[in-house]
């Protein structure tokens, strides 16, 4: 069986006993076999990789910045020349078919591209003779160790979000992956080392709650990126601010599409259908309520059906599936849930994907597509964040109900419209509350050189996801004020 090793200090890294007594299991989505063991780390493993980093950090902050950018250059390449690897292992422990996979390490590969022009980034600013022969200059430098947590469902694209901005602005990294899915970033720090990233700058340490906490509480840790649920993301910006500690915690989203009678509905149900099924609904831009304003439900909601019935669900190493398997067995039976208590509240079941099976491979964690129509906002189904192949379709007469509807979701991660009204456009766009909106476009995922991120429940802490906003958290500001005598007088009394 396969042996998943924490990596410090430039090697794996595993103790004798395995990794403080305990190994997690990795296990193949669309099989439900064990297919590798992970390490898992406790407090002396964290300590071992803070220490590696803050090692590294001495030297790595003033390495110049001519050869960390020439070291990211050979970091992209390789990492493009191994596209396809990265996505085999994202497949093999996510599930996700590897069209998505490789979609994910194309986006994954946009930040690190964005690393590699940092230079014009980290400039800084001078005014010179603000008083007589008083310069002032503004520059900004690294904050040391640096640790990043990620989920299960982009285990490559969000670490890559992550770490490469981070060192390429002069600190030093500890990533914690997800325990379902730890291959890819194994790989990721054996090509950052192939490409010259020196021993100690890039760490990975698996683990669960206890490696977390160890983090969030270690006094040489500087700063905390986290993308995941709601309330891991809370309790990560609570532990880790209390500790003085910087951070930026992206936590859950339930993404509304608002569609409007005279909108495109071909386009509309097309977009529903992508942005709501694919990676099987596991991912935090996927559009999971459509409000359809007046007569569009009517019209969009067979539209969906006539499209969602017609995706390959099946394993994602076949070229041919379009949609893989759920993440773990007890996410799947959670997801077939909300389904049935949709149901109970008052909900049409359209589609139930609920005992859905693929031929010979009927241990796998299958969950077929689910559409529920008339869904109350009071429901289970709308107020949670389900993480899976499930659309709430929610109705409203008007648009003023319809952007109440949307607002008052306790998240505000996504939202779009959809509508041919470039008004109607416009005023969503100011009065919509999320961070990130979309014009007849379903999810609004931000190119690298902005940034990503939401508003209310689906983030804490003070700066978003890469692009420029990236530069601002990973490093602080100095300002200098600098007098100097001329050279041929002497110092005024």
């Amino acid at each position: 069986m396969k042996t998943v090793t924490h990596w410090i200090g430039g090697k794996p890294f595993v103790d004798a006993s395995g990794a403080s007594g305990t190994w997690g299991a990795v296990t193949d989505p669309a099989t439900g076999e064990v297919t590798a063991r992970v390490a898992m780390a406790g407090a002396e493993e964290a300590d071992a990789a803070v220490a590696a980093a803050k090692e590294a950090y001495a030297t790595w902050r003033t390495t110049p910045l001519a050869r960390r950018i020439a070291i990211l250059f050979r970091y992209r390449a390789l990492l493009d020349a191994r596209r396809d690897d990265i996505a085999a292992l994202i497949t093999a422990e996510q599930g996700k078919v590897h069209a998505d996979a490789l979609a994910e390490v194309a986006r994954g590969l946009e930040i690190v591209e964005l690393a590699c022009g940092i230079g014009t980034a980290l400039k800084g600013d001078t005014s010179t003779e603000v008083s007589s022969r008083v310069d002032v200059a503004s520059i900004r430098q690294p904050l040391g160790v640096v640790v990043g947590i990620s989920p299960f469902n982009f285990p490559a694209m969000i670490s890559m979000w992550m770490f490469p901005m981070a060192i390429a602005c002069g600190n030093t990294f500890v990533h914690k992956p997800s325990g379902k899915a730890p291959s890819a970033s194994l790989l990721l720090a054996e090509l950052a080392a192939e490409a010259g990233v020196p021993d100690g700058v890039l760490n990975i340490l698996h683990g669960d709650k206890v490696a977390v906490d160890a983090l969030l509480d270690h006094p040489d840790v500087a700063a905390v990126s986290f993308v995941g649920s709601t309330p891991v993301a809370r309790h990560v910006y609570s532990r880790a601010s209390a500790s003085g500690k910087r951070v930026q915690a992206l936590g859950g989203a339930k993404n509304h599409m608002l569609v409007l009678p005279d909108a495109d509905l071909d386009a509309a149900a097309e977009a529903a259908v992508s942005a709501a099924y694919g990676s099987a609904g596991q991912r935090c831009m996927a559009v999971s309520v459509v409000v359809a304003v007046g007569s569009a439900g009517d019209a969009l909601v067979p539209r969906i059906v006539e499209r969602a019935t017609k995706l390959t669900i099946g394993p994602g190493n076949d070229p041919k599936s379009e949609m893989g398997p759920l993440v773990t067995r007890a996410h799947r039976d959670e997801v077939a849930e909300y389904v049935a208590g949709a149901a109970a509240q008052g909900a049409d079941v359209v589609l139930d994907g609920r005992g859905f099976t693929v031929e010979g491979l009927e241990n796998g964690y299958w969950m077929g597509i689910s559409l529920l129509d008339k869904v109350s906002t009071d429901s289970d189904a709308y107020r949670d964040e389900i993480f899976g192949p499930v659309l709430c379709v929610v109705r409203a007469e008007t648009y003023d109900e319809a952007i109440g509807i949307v607002n008052g979701s306790r998240f505000g991660n996504a939202a779009s419209i959809f509508t041919r009204d470039g008004g109607a456009a416009r005023r969503f766009q100011r009065e919509v509350e999320a961070g990130m909106v979309g014009v007849n476009v379903p999810m609004p995922v931000p190119v690298g050189y902005h940034s990503f991120g939401g508003w209310k429940d689906s983030a804490f802490g003070d700066h978003r996801m890469y692009g420029s906003e990236a530069v601002h958290f990973y490093t602080q500001g100095k300002v200098i004020t600098s007098l100097w005598p001329e050279p041929d007088r002497p110092e005024p009394r």
